[in-house]
């Protein structure tokens, strides 16, 4: 009897070490506190009685949102900013002995990167040009993990909150370049159309009956209109007659 129990006790020492992981999970076995290898996916087997231990790290994609930090710009202007950082765990041997608590130093150095970014780019640079401002982000912190066997996928910016009296300036500023690119449109719409209109005046000089034509061609379009508008029309050789009658009387008069 006391064999049979000592067996029982011993096969029930023995089933206590048996240990399974996941497919995202790897396990990092330590032997009386030496790093031994890697195991899992699956069933494996660690020695009971504290004689070997476990650390389980995930190998998924870990999204984690960096809380919104208040800083300065290179031009003196204070923001408030949102980010979001996603990484993975490449080499879960060195996530564990290289760094403490991989994923608080992970989040820590993105906020630390966050904030010294953002202060080496003006405002402008800031909110419109987002998509350099992440690529040099996750370059920056990319290079920092890449030793810790962490892997950064992307750090982006979210939201860029900017205080009340500069959204004001930032208004009038787009209103008056919208403004201004209305009246160069405009100055040169009539610069063109001045153009046309003395190329076609030197046409009609030396054409008598095309300036004919565009008189009759004006009183149509006065006539297609619902109006009270009255045109008198008058030869034009009346007007050269009042020409030619005008220079007339100034000779005689002088």
């Amino acid at each position: 009897m006391i064999l049979f129990i000592i067996l029982v006790l011993v096969l029930l020492i023995l089933l206590s070490g048996l240990r399974v992981a996941r497919e995202y999970q790897r396990a990092v076995v330590f032997r009386l506190g030496r790093y031994t290898g890697l195991r899992g996916p699956g069933l494996f087997w660690l020695i009971p009685l504290g004689i070997e231990n476990e650390v389980r790290v995930d190998l998924r994609i870990v999204t984690n949102p960096i809380e919104q930090q208040e800083t300065i710009t290179r031009d003196s202007v204070t923001v408030k900013v949102n980010a979001v950082l996603w990484y993975r765990v490449e080499n879960p041997q060195k996530a564990v002995l290289t760094v403490e608590d991989f994923r608080r130093a992970v989040q820590q150095l993105a906020l630390t990167t966050l904030r010294n970014v953002i202060g080496q780019h003006d405002l402008d640079e800031v909110l419109k040009e987002r998509d350099k401002i992440n690529t040099l982000l996750r370059k920056t912190v990319f290079d920092t993990t890449t030793p810790w066997g962490v892997t950064v996928e992307l750090l982006e910016m979210k939201d860029v909150e900017i205080p009340q009296d500069m959204q004001r300036v930032m208004a009038m500023e787009a209103e008056a370049m919208r403004e201004k690119r209305a009246r160069i449109i405009k100055a040169e719409a009539e610069l063109e159309a001045s153009k046309k209109l003395a190329e076609a005046a030197q046409l009609m000089v030396g054409n008598p009956a095309a300036l004919e034509l565009r008189r009759m061609q004006m009183v149509a379009e006065v006539g297609a209109e619902n109006n009270s508008t009255t045109v008198l029309m008058m030869p034009a050789e009346f007007v050269h007659m009042a020409g030619s009658l005008s220079k007339f009387l100034e000779g005689k008069s002088s």
